[in-house]
């Protein structure tokens, strides 16, 4: 059996760094970088603890070709896409977290 899995970027205060990952447990992997879980990682380093976007797909193979899709591309395009649906980039934790 398969499990399906999201795609997403999160940023930092200054919303001058993007992080883009997958997982199979966004609600888990978001708090993770909020409370910097794991110590000397990128994400901690670069203080990435606001999701500004994902998508969710039904086989965690597809979220993982769309997250190599989505790191190949350039900063404005990551940019781009992030605007088309959270245009203010709100964090948002509360909207996955059921807040």
């Amino acid at each position: 059996m398969h499990k399906g899995g999201h795609v997403y970027i999160a940023t930092n205060k200054h919303r001058n760094v993007l992080y883009t990952g997958v997982t199979s447990k966004i609600i888990n992997r978001v708090y993770q970088h909020k409370t910097h879980f794991y110590k000397n990682s990128f994400t901690d380093k670069y203080n990435i603890e606001y999701l500004v976007y994902y998508e969710w797909f039904g086989r965690i193979e597809d979220a993982i070709s769309r997250e190599k899709e989505i790191k190949k591309w350039n900063r404005q395009k990551k940019i781009d896409l992030i605007n088309s649906l959270n245009p203010e980039w709100k964090d948002l934790w509360n909207e996955i977290n059921g807040e």
